[in-house]
């Protein structure tokens, strides 16, 4: 690894000498002038793309960077990596290339930022991979950087009532089961998205930007700023300048990505019953940065962690609403006061938490976004690790919203989201039912994908709570109902759940932290003995790579672990 000292100087190699006059032509080329070479040089990493409405507004955002870099005495140049919609990815292959775009992201800045030798970066992001692919980047390179969420979509409007995305997926069940009709599944699709912005709820979007508020890598209140609001824009100027001021000081992330800043994401994102992704997600940051993470430090935070936000999927409100009434950065307040929080740990600002807290206004009076902290939903977060024979290497439950915290059913079990999607539709899972979708895990999808369609259907077929799902793939942060997933180890490495059958009886009990099958062990032995791997969907290209060398959703399914 490079010392710091290296890493102070990294753009010199470019710009002095008179060896690197070709360097100097190629850099003029693009707009660089004699006092440039003079100073640091900043990479603006932007993932706009006019794929989705969470990253179309982004190049705007990046040219502020910009801007606010070259005011602060830096020599600043944009770059450009990709992007996926996950919500237009719903429902078809196009799933499986959403997980695995997150290590393509993280490549490519990593990749630009080092063949350049840039002393800097900006990274802003804005749908669900870009910001952790934001931070692992950053993470391994341990060069000053900023991170900047693009923000969050305002909600749709139809017959007075808030809508979004997740409203868009539901309504497909709903016209499924005969309780709407074609002309206002028609009108939900046209109201459900209004503009520029990340999916509004506490979904996996306004979840990981949370994370990375209270990790102290973005502005404070960059997670809660609407993408449309005008103030994004003097964010993104100021992390410009605050990005130079950092190479001065010499603070890199991985002074700020410590321990126990990830505990401070983990409360945070326990606090607003955030998306499940956050678990996969903070692992693969926190291998990133050297910092050693396990799904057992998620369930020690969660139990001193109230759950307090009245969110969707399972709650009432948007981020805007939060925006409205105090921010991310008024719940950290918050958490504060009540002792949850490691407020010690340094930030992007070149401030402590404390110190930032101390400049926050407190959450307004009379608000219903944000309960009491002596009067929350569930007094333990309601992400919670579950382990037994089905799941012995752990699996993630979301229990924001769920009435009961037991369930015990026969096991209907599919090898692929399809053969689930047909089996709802020709009603085939009734109330009671545990329903087991397997072979859709890191190395099995391959990808991981997410099962929104899946729990959307469910719940507009008015069986949510009343079915639960279980998968080795994941769920989108707009999914709600009795799920498990991230059941670890996945199927197609022989993990339990590849020896589950139909009928089997499954319990899941939250409150133990239990999943198992009653299934003897003699049994499970003899089923084992049976069981023949699965061949490779793929054998060439992205996905097969991604197969090859992807970890388990355990270890936050990244693709560099164990490489000797």
């Amino acid at each position: 690894m490079e010392t710091k000292n290296d890493l102070r100087i990294r753009s010199k190699v470019i710009s002095e000498g008179v060896n690197r006059v070709p360097n100097r032509s190629m850099l003029r080329a693009v707009g660089f002038s004699d006092e440039d070479f003079k100073k640091p040089m900043i990479g603006v990493a932007s993932t706009w793309s006019e794929v989705t409405p969470c990253n179309i507004h982004i190049n705007e955002l990046a040219k502020q960077v910009k801007a606010g870099a070259r005011d602060g005495g830096g020599a600043p140049m944009i770059f450009n990596t990709i992007t996926v919609s996950d919500g237009i990815a719903m429902g078809h292959d196009g799933m499986f290339y959403s997980l695995p775009s997150r290590e393509v992201i993280a490549d490519s800045i990593e990749t630009v930022t080092n063949a350049e030798r840039l002393d800097g970066i900006v990274a802003i992001g804005g749908c669900d991979k870009t910001t952790p692919a934001c931070i692992m980047a950053i993470g391994r390179m341990n060069i000053p950087s900023v991170y900047v969420y693009g923000g969050t979509i305002q909600p749709g409007k139809l017959d007075g009532k808030d809508i979004d995305i997740v409203s868009s997926f539901e309504a497909v069940g709903q016209y499924q089961e005969g309780t709407i009709d074609k002309d206002q599944l028609y009108k939900v699709e046209c109201h459900a998205c209004p503009g520029a912005g990340a999916c509004g709820g506490m979904y996996t979007a306004n979840t990981m930007a949370a994370a990375v508020e209270a990790l102290g890598m973005s502005i404070p209140g960059s997670s809660s700023t609407p993408a449309v609001n005008d103030y994004k824009e003097s964010e993104c100027r100021q992390a410009g300048e605050l990005v130079v001021g950092l190479l001065e000081k010499e603070i890199y992330p991985r002074d700020i990505m410590t321990k126990e800043a990830f505990e401070n994401a983990i409360t945070v994102v326990m606090a607003l019953g955030g998306s499940t992704n956050a678990f996969l997600h903070l692992l693969a940051m926190a291998h990133s940065a050297e910092v050693d993470l396990t799904l057992d430090d998620f369930e020690r935070v969660r139990q001193t962690v109230p759950h307090l936000a009245d969110l969707k999927p399972s709650g009432k409100y948007v981020m805007q609403d939060l925006y409205e009434v105090g921010g991310v950065q008024a719940v950290m307040k918050l958490l504060h006061e009540n002792g949850l929080l490691h407020v010690d740990c340094l930030t992007v600002t070149g401030k402590t938490i404390a110190e930032n807290l101390a400049e926050v206004a407190s959450l307004k009076e009379g608000q219903e976004v944000i309960r009491p902290f002596d009067q929350p939903f569930k007094p333990n977060g309601p992400l919670v690790v579950l382990r037994g024979n089905l799941a012995p290497d752990g699996a993630v439950a979301k229990m924001s919203g769920q009435k009961i915290s037991r369930f015990e059913g026969p096991a209907r079990v599919y090898d692929s989201e399809a053969e689930a999607t047909k089996a709802i539709e020709d009603n085939l899972i009734q109330e009671g039912d545990v329903l087991v979708i397997r072979h859709v895990g890191p190395k099995g999808g391959p990808g991981m994908p997410e099962m929104l369609s899946i729990t959307a259907m469910i719940v507009g077929r008015g069986l949510g709570g009343k079915v639960a799902l279980m998968t080795d793939g994941r769920f989108s942060g707009g999914s709600h109902g009795f799920v498990i997933g991230h059941v670890s180890p996945e199927a197609h490495v022989g993990g339990p759940i590849s020896l589950l059958k139909e009928g089997d009886i499954v319990t899941i009990d939250s409150d133990k932290q239990e999943i198992n099958m009653n299934v003897s062990k003699e049994e499970l032995e003899q089923r084992a003995k049976a069981w023949k791997k699965p061949a490779a969907k793929h054998r060439n290209g992205i996905l097969a790579k991604y197969a090859h060398l992807v970890s388990s959703s355990s270890k936050g399914a990244v693709t560099d672990l164990n490489l000797d």
